[in-house]
């Protein structure tokens, strides 16, 4: 399993509020303008992950952050959709434990999105609350494997910045029904895992286009480039993720 990721603020932001998980790796808050690619081999699984820290609330950051070490602490035990969705759940409560309820804290209603991929042997897992993003790399085109937790766009309306479920992001304790599905997974098989901050600013017909046209690593780096380009909006973090050939 090849996996090329990266991880910049945007143009915009004052810092960067989202997290990535590769394995037992985690980058928070970082900054990166050139892919990274890991190597890992295929069997036990692999969990590939971005969380997005919600835009004007405090804390996006640490919620992020602390979502993303849970995941990458629970590892190979995400071995199946129930166990994806417990810690899912038991996520979105640590949370809200961190962020103090209505006690004042400075971090009250922090929150973050969370998308990504679990991969297994001939399978994956696909997981994700909100609007961060998983796509399937295909010759047919790109296609959203996540579910967007988005109200309903309006006729020319491409995106929101409205989710309408998040891990955290209320005063008080909200229960998450987070979205989890197994699909098969063949050698080839290639897969993008990515924030708002590169889906808003880049429609899918111009993803799909750099990822025809790159190999992985440089894929993510163009990417991001059309993201900056775009305007840089957003924090914008993404992974390539590439199942290798027999």
């Amino acid at each position: 399993m090849a996996v090329s990721a990266l991880s910049h603020p945007g143009l915009l932001r004052e810092r960067n509020e989202d997290s990535l998980v590769v394995g037992p790796w985690t980058l928070c808050s970082t900054v990166t303008e050139s892919a990274q690619t890991l190597f890992f081999p295929v069997g036990t699984p692999l969990v590939v992950a971005v969380a997005d820290g919600l835009g004007g609330h405090p804390g996006g950051n640490v919620a992020s952050a602390l979502v993303a070490r849970r995941i990458a602490s629970a590892g190979a035990a995400l071995s199946s959709e129930d166990a994806v969705r417990d810690t899912l759940q038991d996520c979105n409560r640590a949370v809200y434990r961190a962020a103090g309820g209505d006690t004042g804290s400075d971090l009250a209603a922090m929150g973050t999105t969370v998308a990504g991929i679990v991969v297994r042997s001939g399978s994956l897992l696909v997981f994700n609350v909100g609007d961060s993003r998983v796509y399937a790399v295909s010759p047919d085109g790109l296609r959203q494997l996540s579910v967007d937790d988005s109200p309903p766009l309006a006729p020319g309306q491409r995106t929101t910045s409205i989710v309408t479920q998040c891990l955290g992001g209320s005063p008080t304790y909200r229960p998450v029904r987070p979205h989890v599905a197994a699909v098969p997974s063949s050698p080839g098989d290639r897969y993008l895992v990515c924030t708002d901050g590169l889906t808003d600013p880049v429609p899918p017909e111009a993803l799909d286009d750099v990822l025809r046209k790159h190999d992985d690593g440089r894929a993510a780096f163009e990417l991001w480039k059309a993201a900056i380009e775009a305007g840089g909006p957003d924090n914008i973090t993404l992974a390539v993720a590439r199942v290798a050939d027999e």
